[in-house]
């Protein structure tokens, strides 16, 4: 990653800044829905009313010390604990949120509540929507297509799947229906690396569950179906994060809907069931994907998987936020230099819902700015962007 002297973190206490938005509303909101969500116990009741005083009161708390991964969380957030949760980087605040909220819950305690996913009951409502029900009986009209508009339609439609990202829906406003636009178009280049070389390991790393993870899922049958892909390795959540974030239960989950389907959904449901089986898809939860750091500070064994990749993918505003190391790079800072410490060829299919951004001209950039509209995070643009 080149010198970020130019490029501070992007931190949570800038007044009117998104971040900030996200500390001061979100969070709050998030607690109270996911204490409504299940029927908790006493003791997860009071758990979470705590968590909420916390958030509220801006002082952020450490983990008990019985917490599992009390050591490693205690490492990251050194001389953190004890201060305002504005007053960290971005990334690990929303990262660490989300960790005391599976810890209010008593995810991974023993008692009765461990394992159960908080955000489980929202994720499970939109699978089983009317919409997914239309999106999904969509897939007998694109088979008739042409095979390079099938081809743009599975790309486009694992893009724009990241609108259905539950966390951004709980702030966004309408606008999120507005016409939608692609900030940056690197399609050229992610099917030149999948279709001028034999095929080989493709990487996908998911964001979202529910309808963005649906998408995925087509995309990934279109890569194998077609031949430009011997393998695909799925990698997701090992626990439930960011409230949409894919887990391999939602994984199951998603496939026993496609597979269950009528018309073509179900067929592709098949294909991919028995390619699992096979081993030519595979899952991956790897605990770095829940952890406060940018990709630059990988492991040496997620290093090696990314690396034996011909193309790894990734999905959503969080990846591309890990990329990027969640920095205010200059806008016109190549994709390419950013991502250089990656192992491999990368492209990023993002909805953009955050402030950080890069490969993007300053023409492009004014005309953008001129529109008025907080395009940056409302989800109504996108990026289709890559480095060979």
């Amino acid at each position: 990653m080149p010198e970020a002297t130019d490029a501070p973190v992007i931190m949570g206490n800038v007044p009117g800044s998104y971040a900030l938005s996200v500390f001061r509303e979100r969070h709050p909101v998030l607690v109270r829905q996911v204490r409504d969500a299940l029927p908790y116990s006493l003791d997860r009741l009071r758990a979470l009313d705590r968590l909420l005083d916390e958030v509220v009161r801006d002082v952020m708390e450490p983990l008990d010390g019985s917490a599992h991964d009390h050591a490693a969380w205690a490492r990251w957030g050194q001389g953190r604990f004890g201060g305002r949760w504005v007053d960290v980087p971005f990334l690990w605040g929303e990262s660490y949120f989300y960790r005391k909220l599976l810890e209010a819950t008593g995810y991974f305690g023993d008692g009765p509540w461990r394992g159960v996913d908080p955000f489980g009951p929202v994720k499970q409502a939109e699978l089983r929507s009317a919409a997914v029900d239309d999106e999904l009986t969509a897939l007998d009209h694109a088979a008739t297509l042409p095979e390079h508009e099938q081809a743009a339609g599975v790309l486009l439609g694992s893009l724009w799947g990241n609108r259905a990202d539950l966390s951004h829906a709980i702030t966004a406003s309408g606008g999120r229906d507005r016409v939608t636009d692609l900030v940056v178009d690197d399609s050229a280049l992610l099917w030149s690396l999948l279709r001028d070389r034999p095929p080989g390991k493709v990487c996908l790393v998911a964001d979202n569950a529910g309808r963005e993870l649906l998408p995925d899922l087509v995309l990934i049958d279109h890569l194998l179906d077609r031949g430009l892909a011997a393998e695909v390795v799925l990698h997701v959540k090992p626990y439930p994060y960011f409230v949409s974030d894919a887990t391999p239960a939602d994984v199951a989950e998603s496939l026993r809907r496609l597979a269950a389907a009528p018309g073509q959904a179900g067929k592709v449901g098949g294909r991919l069931w028995r390619a699992m089986g096979a081993g030519r898809l595979a899952l991956r939860a790897h605990p770095f994907s829940c952890a406060p750091l940018p990709y630059s500070d990988m492991p040496d064994d997620l290093r090696g998987d990314f690396a034996s990749a011909s193309l790894t993918i990734t999905k959503g505003d969080l990846n591309y936020r890990r990329l990027a190391g969640d920095r205010f790079w200059p806008p016109a800072t190549p994709f390419a230099e950013v991502t250089a410490y990656f192992p491999g060829p990368v492209v990023a299919l993002r909805t953009l819902k955050s402030d950080v951004l890069v490969g993007v001209g300053e023409r492009e950039l004014a005309a953008l700015d001129a529109t008025g509209s907080p395009w940056r995070t409302t989800g109504t643009h996108a990026m289709i962007q890559g480095r060979a």
